[in-house]
């Protein structure tokens, strides 16, 4: 027979309301009646039942995560992390793709929170870094984490969980400099992440530190996808004095220059370092394995959920920083004389 909430509570010696403010990590529970209900629980591998509880009342358990990424790697760690923290706390989690740029996006979400009950949201960009979605949110009255490219230093917003991007490109061009590169070459990803700009800054402003100056011509847009990579290394690559290093927006970007270098015969890192930003599996499935800037977004996922679920219970929140750190493999190498 499936095990219920009056078995744990008959088994933990509390009232099933007490078993129930546990599961929803209320604060109000005393400490030891939530290990006498947590031990009742993994005792009689009791699961809630999210669909009942939905039904049941006014109290919403479902966890959206709405993206607009092309990237698959990306999106599958976002989900795992998600379900992570959601697991724990007997919520489900309701995954919508959705296209950043229709005009209709906005009435979309709302249709969307209203019809589907959901509790609270998980945004990563560009949603995330959009006034008008935070606006419509706000409006709603609907919890929610954004997940967005920045430092966080002078700012406290609860809602946000900040990654340091322009630290990690930073400490990644570094890297390419002190191997003796001075002519970096950078390929941007899409305009509207605001994650391509903080790692363009992080790019330059690690140049001006060890007196490079920053030339324009190296630094070219693109999109976050594979054969964005290949077109902007082919164009570097054609220059009279090609750089000797690329830095790219994401490992999807480095993966498709280092196609686009092989095809051409350049020996990587002997003749060309190419670095990448994510540590995504892209970086691991190249040959030579990439150099990259190592960002956990399965524990940013995850951390995020957490944050939003403590924000569902009325505690008190904080913003939260990461800061992504170089994880160095065989791509990067000294510059060629």
């Amino acid at each position: 027979m499936k095990v219920t909430i009056k078995d744990v509570a008959r088994q933990a010696g509390v009232s099933f309301k007490t078993v129930s403010r546990v599961i929803n990590k209320e604060a109000s529970v005393r400490p030891d009646t939530v290990e006498k209900v947590e031990k009742a629980i993994q005792q009689l591998n009791y699961r809630p039942n999210s669909a009942a509880r939905n039904l049941a009342g006014t109290k919403a358990y479902a966890i959206g995560f709405i993206y607009d990424n092309p990237n698959a790697y990306y999106v599958i760690d976002m989900q795992n992390g998600i379900l992570e923290a959601c697991r724990e706390t007997g919520y489900e989690l309701l995954i919508r793709p959705t296209n950043a740029k229709s005009e209709a996006i906005n009435q979309q979400l709302s249709e969307m929170i209203q019809r589907s009950r959901v509790a609270g949201l998980v945004l990563t960009p560009p949603f995330s870094e959009s006034p008008a979605i935070v606006n419509t949110l706000e409006q709603l009255d609907v919890a929610f984490v954004r997940i967005v490219s920045g430092s966080g230093e002078g700012e406290s917003d609860p809602n946000c969980l900040y990654i340091d991007d322009r630290a990690g490109a930073y400490a990644i061009t570094e890297h390419l400099l002190s191997l003796g590169h001075r002519r970096i070459g950078f390929l941007c990803g899409d305009n509207e992440h605001h994650s391509s700009y903080e790692r363009l800054k992080g790019y330059k402003q690690a140049l001006k530190d060890h007196n490079v100056a920053v030339e324009p011509a190296l630094i070219l847009d693109g999109h976050y996808a594979f054969d964005s990579g290949v077109d902007n290394a082919k164009t570097l690559l054609a220059m009279e004095t090609p750089p000797t290093a690329m830095f790219a927006c994401n490992d999807e970007i480095a993966a498709g220059a280092l196609f686009a270098a092989r095809l051409q015969g350049v020996a990587i890192p002997e003749q060309l370092s190419i670095v990448g930003f994510e540590n995504s599996p892209f970086s691991r499935q190249t040959w030579p394995k990439l150099s990259t800037v190592d960002q956990p977004i399965v524990t940013i996922a995850r951390q995020a959920t957490e944050q939003l679920l403590r924000q569902l219970r009325g505690a008190d929140g904080e913003s939260q920083r990461f800061v992504p750190q170089p994880k160095l493999r065989d791509s990067s190498g000294p510059a060629a004389s």
